[in-house]
């Protein structure tokens, strides 16, 4: 009985900050590691929403597809 290792080739991750200068890094530091591991970003979608006390959630979804 072998170990198999199998590579990933989609990964989406989810990041959400009180402020958009904390949601950048969070996904900056998380595309580094990412391209260790061969994953670039494919697609970045983001959004703000606003609570009824008027503080903003910044959040992200990044699809990352093996790079080729």
């Amino acid at each position: 009985m072998g170990i198999s290792f199998e590579l990933i080739k989609d990964k989406v991750e989810f990041f959400e900050a009180a402020d958009l200068s904390t949601l950048e890094k969070k996904i900056s530091e998380q595309i580094e590691l990412n391209q260790s591991i061969m994953l670039r970003v494919h697609h970045v979608q983001h959004h703000v929403t606003v609570d009824e006390n008027s503080r903003r959630l910044y959040t992200a979804v990044v699809h990352f597809k093996l790079n080729q």
